[in-house]
């Protein structure tokens, strides 16, 4: 082999050395970006998990922040068990009041009715008492009822008047007005009164005479006898809206 064909193997081989070493640097500069591309990813990769550690943070604090929704709806429970509570107690209060208020009604209602065993009737016949013989129309005449018994009783509404002759044969059982009427109580000795209209007549014909009056108290079955002090009255037995008529007690 010749010197000038050595002298070109030999840099043929240096040539293929130098191609060599461009190549593993070139493959090792590759190597350095793909590593380098990884690790940027990585960078991410981790700010990721970061964000997922933030979000199971984020996560705990939202179950925190539920826990404490939960809490305030137990506060709510709570209030509103108190509120119930309240209520009934309220409610309570209310039957407890009402309780005095029956009470207070019981009491008044424990006072009985007057009846007739232990009540007074006379027509009232001093002064102003006295039925207008004259009058054109009507005119009125009072019955004072008298408690006669040692215990308060109470009275109210329409008393039965029936007025009879002197044998007893003819009578007139009086009609009802429509006033309205309340309730009074009657302590021992006490008077309370009603008033009857009465048609008053001086002819000679179409009256009736009355000789006695039967009072019985309200919603009693007994009555009282009483001397009927005035003269004749216009006979309406048979009427139908008779001018003398019955007026209640209260």
């Amino acid at each position: 082999m010749s010197a000038n064909t050595t002298a070109r193997t030999a840099r043929r081989r240096r040539t293929l050395r130098m191609a060599a070493a461009a190549l593993t640097a070139a493959a090792g500069l590759t190597l350095t970006a793909c590593s380098g591309s990884d690790a940027a990813g990585a960078k991410p990769a981790g700010r990721a998990d970061s964000g997922a550690a933030a979000a199971e943070t984020g996560g705990a604090d939202s179950s925190a922040g539920a826990q404490g929704s939960g809490a305030q709806a137990g506060s709510g429970a709570q209030a509103e068990a108190g509120a119930k509570t309240d209520t009934k107690a309220g409610a309570a209060g209310k039957q407890s009041g009402s309780g005095h208020a029956a009470g207070g009604s019981g009491a008044s209602a424990g006072i009985e009715r007057c009846h007739t065993s232990g009540l007074k009737a006379a027509f009232a016949t001093g002064g102003d008492a006295a039925p207008d013989p004259d009058a054109d129309g009507a005119t009125t005449t009072s019955v004072v009822l008298t408690n006669k018994g040692g215990r308060a009783c109470k009275i109210g509404g329409f008393p039965g008047v029936d007025l009879k002759s002197e044998n007893g044969g003819e009578r007139w059982a009086l009609a009802r007005s429509s006033k309205k009427y309340g309730a009074i109580t009657l302590q021992p000795g006490d008077s309370t009164d009603f008033t009857i209209n009465v048609a008053m007549t001086k002819e000679e014909e179409g009256f009736y005479q009355p000789a006695f009056a039967d009072v019985t108290p309200p919603n009693e079955t007994k009555s009282i006898t009483i001397k009927w002090p005035w003269g004749t009255l216009v006979d309406q037995r048979s009427a139908t809206h008779p001018a003398t008529f019955v007026n209640p007690i209260g």
